[in-house]
């Protein structure tokens, strides 16, 4: 099982990502989740990721590559969903280059498919743990009771101005690999709203497909 989790900033990805790796024992590899545990250990690439972060702009594909690289490996290539990777055309080339020399092709890309307006309702309720980065949200997944509620933040890029950008980054950058997996014949897009057991439904629904 080797699947991309494809979509706009907000659409579900990490939330169902996780659901993948707990109930089907695949790794969750988030390039995002590895930049911000980088940025908040100050190492020499997490200090680089950090100044492109909080300008909001997409941290540069070499820096990114280095991280995705490293977790793939650890998988031994194999048993893993990427959640927020590729983000461009040449990430998406280097991907499947990567992944091919190693014998390891990817098997399906799961494109989640919501309306620009839920996704700023969503993130704009997303909160986050600044100590393990796991995300909650206010209607469908509240922080527990037993968190201390300090270590509960929202991001400044959950800002519903920050959003709208991200949003327009992503149509500007990152929507063109959606139609170069659809080229290749790997996309299988997935309605993602509704709740978390009805995505994760659809998702497994997909997975058994490009199995089949």
């Amino acid at each position: 099982m080797r699947i991309v989790l494809f979509g706009p900033p907000g659409v579900g990805k990490g939330s169902q990502a996780q659901f993948l790796s707990e109930r089907e024992g695949v790794a969750h590899v988030s390039t995002g989740i590895l930049l911000r545990r980088a940025i908040r250990s100050e190492t020499e690439l997490g200090l680089k990721a950090a100044s492109y972060v909080e300008q909001g702009k997409l941290v540069p594909g070499p820096l990114v590559r280095s991280l995705a690289e490293e977790a793939i490996a650890m998988c031994k290539y194999d048993r893993f969903v990427l959640d927020g990777y590729p983000r461009t055309i040449e990430q998406a080339d280097w991907l499947a280059e990567f992944l091919v020399g190693h014998g390891a092709p990817l098997n399906t890309v799961l494109s989640l498919v919501v309306s620009n307006e839920a996704i700023v309702d969503r993130l704009s309720k997303r909160r986050v743990n600044k100590i393990t980065g796991e995300n909650y949200h206010l209607d469908f997944k509240p922080p527990p009771t037993d968190v201390e509620p300090g270590v509960i933040i929202q991001r400044r890029d959950d800002l519903p101005e920050a959003i709208l950008h991200r949003l327009e980054i992503y149509q500007q950058e990152t929507h063109p690999v959606q139609e170069y997996y659809r080229l290749l014949g790997l996309l299988q897009e997935i309605d993602g709203t509704g709740t978390f057991e009805e995505v994760y439904n659809r998702i497994l629904t997909a997975i058994k497909h490009s199995e089949g």
